[in-house]
């Protein structure tokens, strides 16, 4: 297979969570255990350092990513999920994993995948690992993909483990309150390894507590503690607790790693081009201003929408999807009335038709156009704002990758 048909034949054959949702949940780590002892361990060969949370961990890994390649180092970054090329999930120093690594380990392992029956997030997994051990990075920043406690990447022993924050998200998986929340995301807590957590709440926080003092954990609260408030090239108001999150983590990292001043400096505002990161508060077009944001649940969307409340324009127009399996009446609440809604469906097997997602935002008093596809949405968009307005594309993932 070539690299089109090899992603294909991932996209394809495997439960994904990206595309369909709860299929693709595992409730144990058998498989990547597995999957790994069939690699040789490779996660054994190089540092780690474990990101989990609600919100914010892509941001928070690709910060950490940043500073720990402007120190000199290799660094290899695991995120989900991609916007627009799968290789985004792989990089080492900004640079994607190569189209000929995905497809010679798929078609060394794909006997194995298929007679084990491993999930698309498993195989993935497992080869960012083998691909990090073959070119020996120095140190890697791993993204969880949901939760924690079960998630993939919790084979890990990392240097330290990171919790940006916790909220009301994947709640069909990981539970319906906050503590249950905090507990599977909390499960990447390994013994004696320090703990940093973002944001927290005095629920949350005595989930993480019982965790650590069962682990021998020490544990940090960013939230607790002052740091200088550093420029930094993501523009996004959430970036302000993300930024804190990576200062706590950085310090912490000081017996492990040699990291100056300036390296931080330099990490926070080189972020976009050190990393690639997509689709946070990204500025698209400054006439009329238009930005797009992959938040997607009431925790994120809160800020965000709160942020464009700040912005200065005469008419506001909002491109708008989720996917299927939102709790989406929790978050058209958040939106503003006083806006032209453009209610599009992304192309994805979960995405939530436009027509029922203008049903549910009428309830709201959110009023707009359905559209057939989000490129559609945005044209019309485009066409009728003047360059004094204001464009916003969001709600999913999905929908900011059609747009990038």
């Amino acid at each position: 297979m070539n690299y089109k048909e090899t992603t294909e034949w991932l996209f394809s054959q495997l439960p994904m969570f990206q595309n369909q949702g709860a299929i693709a949940y595992k409730n144990d780590l058998s498989n990547v255990i597995l999957l790994d002892n069939h690699l040789n361990n490779p996660h054994k060969n190089f540092k780690t350092i474990h990101v989990a949370g609600t919100n914010g961990k892509g941001s928070t890994s690709s910060l950490l990513a940043s500073v720990l390649q402007e120190s000199g180092l290799k660094v290899g970054l695991y995120t989900s999920p991609h916007l627009k090329d799968f290789r985004e999930r792989i990089k080492i120093n900004r640079k994607f994993i190569s189209e000929k690594f995905v497809i010679d380990f798929v078609a060394n392992n794909k006997s194995f995948f298929e007679s084990n029956s491993l999930s698309f997030f498993e195989m993935t997994v497992g080869m960012a690992f083998q691909y990090f051990a073959s070119e020996k990075v120095d140190i890697a920043v791993i993204e969880v993909g949901m939760g924690g406690r079960l998630d993939a990447t919790n084979i890990i022993t990392p240097l330290l483990s990171v919790i940006t924050n916790i909220g009301l998200d994947h709640t069909q998986f990981l539970g319906n309150t906050l503590e249950e929340i905090a507990f599977e995301k909390g499960g990447i807590i390994k013994k004696t390894t320090p703990v940093i957590i973002g944001e927290s709440t005095p629920k949350t926080k005595s989930v993480f507590n019982k965790l650590a003092k069962a682990n021998n954990a020490s544990i940090v609260y960013a939230e607790d503690l002052i740091h200088e408030e550093l420029p930094c090239a993501l523009l996004g108001d959430y970036q302000t607790k993300n930024k804190k999150t990576v200062l706590t983590t950085l310090k912490s990292l000081e017996p492990h790693l040699n990291i100056s001043k300036k390296n931080i400096l330099d990490g926070f505002m080189n972020v976009i081009q050190n990393t690639g990161l997509l689709g946070r508060w990204q500025v698209l077009n400054q006439e009329p201003k238009t930005v797009c944001d992959t938040a997607h649940n009431y925790h994120g969307l809160k800020i965000v929408l709160n942020q464009l409340k700040n912005q200065k324009y005469n008419d506001l127009h909002i491109i708008l999807g989720f996917v299927n399996d939102k709790d989406i009446d929790s978050v058209l609440q958040l939106f503003p009335k006083n806006a032209k809604y453009y209610f599009c469906k992304p192309n994805n097997f979960r995405g939530l038709d436009a027509s029922i997602l203008e049903q549910k935002a009428n309830k709201y008093l959110l009023k707009g156009n359905t559209y057939n596809s989000v490129t559609e949405a945005y044209n019309s968009a485009k066409s009728e704002a003047a360059n004094n307005d204001f464009i916003y594309i969001g709600g999913s993932n999905f929908i900011v990758a059609e747009i990038l």
